[in-house]
């Protein structure tokens, strides 16, 4: 995750208004300690599991409806 900002600035967020309902939902899972546990754990080359196991995709309601590239992270 990118440094924390200060939250409480105004000019700081104002790219929220801009975003559209799934781009919205995306800051906030994101920023969800429950969400990127079960990320760490769906990233693990250890953990042996598929990218994202078929609850954790019904639990955060994750759809994958393309295939995706490389993110460059």
């Amino acid at each position: 995750m990118p440094p924390v900002r200060e939250w409480r600035s105004e000019a700081a967020y104002s790219y929220l208004n801009d975003l559209n309902p799934a781009e919205l939902a995306w800051e906030f899972l994101r920023r969800n300690p429950a969400y990127q546990r079960d990320y760490q754990i769906a990233v693990d080359p250890a953990a042996n599991q598929p990218e994202y196991s078929e609850p954790q995709i019904v639990r955060w309601g994750l759809r994958f409806p393309g295939q995706s590239g490389c993110s460059g992270e």
